[in-house]
């Protein structure tokens, strides 16, 4: 089922998610939602406080290279991770992104050049994951997310305010 997107300055998106402790048809229910909304909006990413669910839960859908336009992307091309955890982080990388809660904005953001995250799937199994290209990027931004932080909280103060000065102009 297609949620509603949390959009930017909403205060939800401040919130630090919690734990997830029930492995069951419920997060299974939340997960599938967001897999749908996530994919009726076009994006790669989302938290599940994007959609209104303060959970430890996120997925990411990485893009196939030799995709075509409109093809849809094959579900279980979808990472589930659930309560991650950074194990390593190191080196420095600037990627352009952009986010389902601040709709049309995108801007080259600081991150680690290469991440490992422990996280547990729908089931409750932990898994280990480690990547140094976009996945790495896509993983701290949507972590970002259960941190109650949004990408464009990493922006220069200059930045920032002229930012937030469009953003209010659009509204």
């Amino acid at each position: 089922m297609i949620k509603d997107i949390v959009i930017y300055p909403d205060k939800r998106l401040k919130t630090v998610s919690k734990e997830v402790v029930d492995f069951d048809e419920s997060l299974h229910t939340l997960l599938d939602n967001m897999y749908d909304t996530m994919i009726s909006k076009n994006g790669v990413g989302l938290a599940a406080i994007q959609i209104g669910v303060g959970l430890r839960a996120v997925i990411i859908n990485i893009p196939l290279k030799d995709k075509e336009k409109g093809e849809d992307q094959p579900k279980d091309n979808t990472l589930e991770i659930i309560n991650p955890v950074f194990i390593e982080e190191d080196g420095c990388s600037k990627y352009e992104e952009g986010c389902l809660s601040v709709p049309g904005y995108y801007e080259y953001i600081d991150r680690y050049k290469r991440v490992k995250i422990e996280y547990q799937d729908r089931n409750g199994v932990k898994h280990t994951i480690e990547d140094d290209d976009f996945l790495s990027i896509a993983i701290q931004h949507e972590i970002d997310h259960l941190n109650g932080r949004v990408f464009i909280e990493k922006l220069s103060i200059l930045k920032r305010k002229k930012f937030e000065k469009e953003w209010k102009n659009r509204k």
